[in-house]
């Protein structure tokens, strides 16, 4: 299997966990995955999910924690859909990297570093960043099929890889 092929199982498989994460987290704060206290359920309902965001936003005033809660979850599920259907991948895969680090930060001071770091957060923001990096800019796809025949680069310089004229790799120099 060559590099392009398995950067290209990578994306997919990054793409995937990480929409699947944020969906199956608002699952939790909704009640799906079971009650509160029951395994592998972090909140197991709204009130509880409400209470763990006061926790980690307590430098807020506590009248802006329930519409806070709501955002989180709002932006949540348009992060999930998206990359689960792979659309505008690197506006989403950065903006999943900003909301995850936000995580990561709130949780460090509220918490301690060892909350982000054992439940990966720093882990999904690396991926999320990298997720980024490697997507192809919606300008460049949409310039591509315009502009048939075209050959186009993601990057500029020596590790830039040409793209065909759908916005895929032609082939890889890596």
């Amino acid at each position: 299997m060559n590099n392009e092929r398995v950067l290209q199982i990578a994306k997919v498989f990054v793409r995937l966990a990480l929409g699947i994460t944020f969906l199956v987290s608002i699952g939790d704060r909704l009640g799906w995955l079971g009650a509160y206290g029951s395994k592998n359920v972090s909140w197991g309902d709204w009130t509880h999910f409400v209470q763990y965001v006061a926790a980690l936003n307590s430098f807020l005033p506590k009248s802006l924690i329930p519409g806070l809660a709501v955002l989180e979850t709002i932006i949540e599920l348009g992060l999930g859909i998206a990359l689960l259907l792979g659309i505008y991948q690197r506006v989403v895969a950065w903006s999943s990297a900003v909301l995850l680090m936000s995580f990561a930060l709130t949780m460090s001071i509220a918490l301690g570093i060892t909350a982000p770091l054992s439940y990966s957060v720093f882990t999904a923001v690396g991926a999320a960043l990298l997720l980024g990096a490697v997507a192809v800019p919606h300008a460049v796809r949409s310039s591509a099929r315009t502009h048939a025949g075209a050959e186009l680069t993601t990057s500029s310089g020596p590790d830039s890889i040409p793209l065909d004229s759908s916005g895929g790799a032609a082939h890889a120099r890596v």
